[in-house]
């Protein structure tokens, strides 16, 4: 059974920094194209980044220079580094995969998902 479970979100002030990790199972992690998205309520899950099984990474222009994303294929997680955040960043960030690798999936489309997380809240206030 595939698991992805999301932990790291909390609240900062705009300018700060929260590390969201993801931890994988039930699957060829290795091999899996993986990615984070985020939500408002209200509003459209939006892709913020995503990683190719071969470590190619790809980000929405919103996060481009402050966000990165990684995989530890020791330990099956996926991490999303945030730094200088602000309220915009604000939201629920989800964990997903895709394990065909589809460029749909790279451009952060929802709908190529074959996998969510339950998600992590992120706020930045101040």
């Amino acid at each position: 059974e595939v698991q992805l479970v999301e932990s790291g979100g909390g609240s900062v002030q705009p300018g700060g920094s929260l590390k969201l990790s993801c931890a994988a199972s039930g699957f060829a992690f290795s091999s899996h194209c993986m990615a984070w998205f985020r939500q408002v309520p209200g509003e459209e899950r939006e892709g913020v980044a995503a990683i190719r099984y071969d470590m190619i990474t790809r980000y929405a222009d919103s996060v481009k220079g402050r966000f990165s994303i990684s995989k530890d294929t020791e330990n099956n997680t996926l991490y999303l580094q945030m730094n200088n955040l602000k309220p915009e960043d604000t939201g629920m960030y989800y964990c997903a995969g895709d394990h065909y690798c589809r460029e749909g999936f790279l451009r952060l489309m929802s709908a190529f998902v074959e996998a969510w997380g339950q998600g992590t809240p992120v706020t930045v206030s101040s």
